[in-house]
């Protein structure tokens, strides 16, 4: 296998609110939900960089697919970075996420290891932590 990721898959609660949150709240790109038609086949992504896709789905959709009985849904079972160029962008996409109704689980602040970064959650629990790295460029 190729370390190569295409799509990132979160399971949501309630499609419709998950695409207010990061088309209209955060305005990533989509063409909003497709699959309606086939039982289990609403979805919806959106382009991030370079290719990639982020993509959410309903929970019970994704139970169905994989047969994977729905679990207890922990949110620090994964995480997702988006790393900026700059400490005023964290607190500008803080800020955005806030206004889209996200919870922000921490405010900007100093990192120890010498970055700046905060964090929230979105709609349905998904952790995202929001970093400078001064020791990393074109994230």
């Amino acid at each position: 296998m190729k370390p190569h990721v295409s799509v990132i898959t979160l399971g949501v609660e309630d499609l419709d609110r998950s695409v207010a949150f990061y088309r209209d709240g955060l305005g990533f790109p989509t063409k909003g939900i497709i699959g309606q038609e086939f039982e289990h086949g609403a979805v919806a992504f959106f382009e991030l960089q370079g290719g990639l896709k982020l993509a959410v789905w309903p929970r019970e959709s994704i139970a169905h697919h994989t047969r994977v009985p729905p679990g207890t849904v922990s949110p620090t079972e994964l995480t997702l970075g988006h790393n900026v160029e700059s400490r005023y962008e964290v607190d500008a996409v803080l800020d955005q996420a806030r206004a889209a109704g996200a919870n922000i689980l921490s405010e900007a602040q100093e990192a120890f290891w010498g970055g700046y970064s905060g964090s929230f959650q979105d709609p349905d629990g998904h952790i995202w932590e929001v970093v400078w790295n001064p020791n990393l460029q074109n994230l």
